[in-house]
């Protein structure tokens, strides 16, 4: 019996083997539209068809949405409009990449996944297999929405367009005005502890300093004890993002790489001169228990408790404003991109308008792909975006006297006690992340729109990075190559950033630990970055 079970386990791995190889040499496929199932769809607008059709859509569940997308008003309102049944196959967030794997391996495919939040190299892997369907020729016919961005933003265009010159998915999308969506976390000062110190708000990487050696040292909260923290944050890496920019690297928002304003082309700049003053100084700052000692294992919830009891004399976060409990967030003020040592200036934490590439994949098991594209592109336009972030007027939402609009009260003051995310999942699914479509700043109610955000980013957009580029996407020779190599090189960067932060590995270690890195693969990894830059802007 043993025997048995062995050789039918060999078999069936040998025909996985054989089905994978058979996958890889296929390459992506024409997508050939059943011209019946053309004839019932419409040429524009709603219904997208005259008969209803009924899709099958994985979708990723992130904690803060519903448990159960068939039944919210949203789908429900959509599918009216569309004569589309979708039937939603829910999957946490905490399980996805694991059932995405499972479903991509056993063949028992959806028709399409929905935030499922596919990184690039899958994308051009099951592109180049043709079990996810290229869409270039789709969206040039289908989805006038998404194309009009296109032409009006090529950037996000070319994010989307591997190497192979096709596109395998649909993208969330940052709209390129929303400055304080693009911006994420960014610097905060309470403002009290300012004046009761009698400083000014700090420009420079000195003056930084220099204020929160006051907040340690001259009791700004006035109680007599040295409680309060001069700096605290999530984790390390969001004072480093405010931060790279003073000492001269990060120059295009990214991780690890950037443009050598020498030379003009791809830089590692975890091993410039300004990576290394930048580490310098943020470990100065540590040791001298200016930066929150547990800031490399803070949780989340305990980051917003400390903050909430006052204890944080700077931070960068979104709105303190609109986070931190009671009155606490209203005590802080935006800071700006601070000069540093060298004069430099600029802002990097900048994301580019591609949010993502992998929201949204149409598989070759779909039967009905054009009106699955009409379906997706309606969220590019802004009718769609409204409906997706706000719901439907006098259910969701209302129009104020200024013309905005604004939740209603039973959302934003819920009678059950519910956050404003909680309230929401009732009747939309934008709540978590990972969605695809067009973010834009008057539908999208999230911290990033709150005053002070807006504040923030108007103080701070004189001194944002020009550029900022997306993940770039590679070849599946390259993708090979960085699976290893890359992962290898930015994990140790990573690991060796917090070791000369915390003065675990002295800084007469840094020749040593450029030449690991070198003789990691360095060079190997850089060629490979600066090519997929050059197809980028060639794109």
């Amino acid at each position: 019996m043993k025997v048995r079970n062995l050789l039918l386990l060999i078999t069936i791995s040998f025909a996985m083997l054989l089905a994978a190889c058979t996958n890889e040499e296929a390459g992506p496929k024409e997508v050939e539209l059943n011209k019946e199932k053309l004839k019932n769809l419409t040429e524009s607008g709603m219904p997208i068809v005259k008969e209803p059709i009924s899709l099958d859509i994985f979708a990723g569940q992130a904690p803060a949405t519903a448990e159960n997308w068939n039944d919210v008003m949203i789908w429900n309102k959509y599918e009216d409009m569309t004569n589309i049944d979708v039937n939603w196959e829910m999957v946490p967030f905490a399980s996805l990449k694991e059932k995405r794997n499972l479903a991509l391996a056993s063949g028992n495919l959806p028709d399409a996944f929905h935030t499922a939040v596919f990184p690039n190299v899958d994308l051009l892997k099951y592109g180049n297999q043709g079990v996810f369907i290229k869409l270039n020729d789709l969206i040039d016919k289908y989805a006038p929405n998404l194309k009009r961005i296109f032409e009006q933003y090529p950037e996000v265009k070319k994010a989307l367009t591997f190497p192979d010159g096709n596109i395998y998915s649909f993208p969330t999308i940052y709209s390129p005005e929303f400055t304080s969506l693009r911006l994420g976390g960014r610097p905060w000062f309470r403002q009290d502890w300012l004046d009761a110190l009698g400083m000014d708000l700090p420009k420079t990487t000195e003056e930084f300093y220099q204020y929160l050696k006051a907040v340690k040292e001259k009791d700004p909260n006035g109680n007599g004890k040295a409680d309060e923290v001069p700096y605290g944050g999530t984790n390390i890496g969001t004072i480093i993002s405010w931060l790279e920019g003073s000492f001269g690297v990060g120059n295009r928002g990214v991780p690890y790489i950037d443009m050598d304003p020498k030379e003009q082309k791809v830089r590692f700049f975890p091993i410039a001169d300004g990576y290394k003053e930048m580490l310098k100084y943020v470990n100065k700052l540590y040791s001298e228990k200016l930066i929150q000692q547990n800031i490399f294992s803070i949780e989340w919830n305990q980051y917003l408790a400390d903050a909430s009891k006052g204890m944080y004399g700077s931070t960068v976060f979104n709105s303190p404003e609109e986070l931190f409990a009671g009155d606490i967030g209203k005590k802080y003020t935006a800071g700006p991109a601070l000069v540093g040592p060298q004069g430099d200036q600029l802002f990097t934490g900048f994301s580019s308008p591609v949010g993502s590439i992998g929201g949204f994949v149409i598989t070759n098991k779909n039967e009905n792909p054009a009106a699955t594209v009409r379906w997706m592109d309606h969220f590019y336009s802004d009718k769609g975006a409204k409906l997706f972030f706000m719901g439907i007027e006098g259910k969701t939402y209302k129009e104020n006297a200024e013309g905005d609009l604004e939740y209603l009260d039973k959302i934003k003051n819920s009678k059950e006690g519910l956050s404003l995310d909680q309230e929401l999942s009732k009747y939309l699914t934008w709540p978590g992340g990972g969605y695809p479509g067009i973010i834009k700043k008057e539908f999208f109610k999230g911290t990033e729109s709150a005053p002070s955000s807006i504040k923030s980013a108007e103080l701070l957009k004189p001194n944002i990075i020009e550029e900022a580029w997306p993940d770039f996407t590679y070849t599946l020779e390259e993708n090979k190559k960085l699976s290893a190599l890359g992962a290898d090189i930015e994990k140790y960067v990573d690991e060796m950033q917090d070791k000369f932060i915390t003065g675990d590995l002295s800084f007469s270690q840094w020749d040593k630990y450029v030449k690991t890195l070198k003789d990691m693969g360095l060079e190997e990894y850089m060629e490979i970055q600066q090519a997929a830059y050059e197809r980028y802007a060639s794109n």
